[in-house]
């Protein structure tokens, strides 16, 4: 049997793995770094961040990102050499951050890649009766698998969405087995560029468990402040958004977006949260001119009212611990909390985890359980799938 194989075979019987989790999210920002230790399974699961790190992406491979991302048009030479650049630049991280760690490649299992979303189409967002649910995720595995020498998974949707999924959230399946609590009714809600929540039942009673996207996170607050207040690419501490007022006629007419009535569970995307989507909702109700914090104050309340009504029509309680980029927030934090007053908000960083390295983790996790050969639906009646395809070195 060739080589490759061989060290396949060989970690799928570890009693415990090394895996790096790497994550790129929708708000473009950069690649999140996770090195996460795994051993044992179901009751006698344990794991471990041991390390995390977020690298942001050089300028020039966030702009070209940025004129592929979510367009329903692209040019078919850009998106593959991207795809091939940033499968490039992502070896070149992971080798660049072991070596700042002092840690060896050869220490590694493997590395889990989530890439980079381009494109999620849902069947209910794009629409076309012919047409089964997709999504697209860039950054070649195989130049990751090569440049560094370890084995890797990517591609972690594609299962999922062949097993008649949406592709998304897939956090549900880590989060499961990473932090439920025995004691506790948790919501795991994460403010990436979507804002998505898992919410776990105390005991983990797989057939209560819930999950959705909620509509947008940072996404539509980024591209305001990239526009408004550039260079800034966010709004640090949400302090442009607490500058601003709240313009109440355009937040009811951009809670009017079909999304939001849509029963849980439901998946969605920059294809349909986008600045000039907002712009255009504003022209409708010929509001005039508005202030750019204003902006930012109205796109930040419709992220906190979007995010706490799908938690308030899952009719449960119990504490909401935040991750993603929103935690570092304040506006949309004491937003959250104001507007769900019976909720105890805190960040992920309560139970003990990064808030900003948790997708990596979920996604090393989600190797983990490829790697040791799980394909369990846990319960919930979702896809019952391995998940990522796997890349040898050589």
């Amino acid at each position: 049997m060739m080589r490759n194989l061989n060290d396949l075979c060989r970690i799928s019987q570890k009693d415990s793995l090394c895996i790096l989790g790497l994550m790129s999210g929708t708000s473009l920002d950069g690649l999140d770094l996770a090195l996460c230790h795994f051993a044992g399974w179901g009751t006698s699961l344990s794991w471990q961040v041991e390390k995390a790190v977020t690298i942001p992406y050089p300028a020039e491979i966030q702009t070209e990102l940025r004129t592929v991302f979510a367009q329903a048009q692209a040019g078919l030479e850009k998106i593959c050499l991207l795809h091939a650049r940033l499968g490039q630049w992502y070896a070149q991280t992971v080798g660049d951050t072991l070596a700042a760690w002092d840690i060896s490649p050869q220490t590694l299992d493997a590395i889990a890649s989530h890439g980079q979303t381009i494109y999620h189409a849902p069947c209910h967002q794009h629409g076309q009766p012919k047409q089964p649910n997709a999504s697209l995720q860039i950054g070649d595995a195989d130049r990751i698998a090569f440049q560094t020498g370890v084995i890797t998974l990517a591609d972690f949707r594609q299962k999922h969405l062949a097993a008649g999924g949406e592709g998304a959230p897939l956090a549900v399946y880590g989060d499961y087995h990473l932090f439920f609590s025995t004691s506790e009714n948790r919501f795991l809600l994460n403010i990436g560029g979507i804002a998505n929540f898992t919410y776990l039942p105390a005991g983990g009673k797989p057939t209560q468990i819930q999950y959705s996207d909620t509509g947008p996170g940072n996404t539509l607050i980024d591209a305001a402040m990239r526009k408004w207040f550039a260079p800034s690419q966010y709004d640090e501490n949400g302090q442009t958004a607490q500058r601003g007022k709240i313009n109440l006629p355009l937040l009811a007419q951009l809670k009017m977006q079909p999304f939001f009535a849509k029963p849980l569970p439901k998946t969605t995307g920059g294809e349909v949260f986008y600045l000039q989507w907002a712009e255009s909702q504003a022209q409708r109700l010929s509001l005039g001119p508005i202030l750019p914090e204003d902006w930012v104050a109205t796109l930040s309340q419709l992220t906190i009212e979007t995010v706490a009504r799908a938690i308030q029509e899952t009719a449960l309680q119990g504490a909401v611990y935040v991750s993603g980029g929103g935690v570092h927030n304040r506006f949309l934090m004491e937003g959250l909390q104001r507007v769900l007053p019976d909720f105890n908000i805190r960040p992920l960083e309560a139970l003990g985890v990064s808030s900003e390295a948790k997708e990596a983790l979920l996604f090393a996790f989600l190797a983990y359980r490829t790697i040791r050969g799980d394909a369990t639906d846990f319960g919930l009646g979702l896809p019952s799938v391995s998940f990522g395809k796997i890349s040898l070195p050589y």
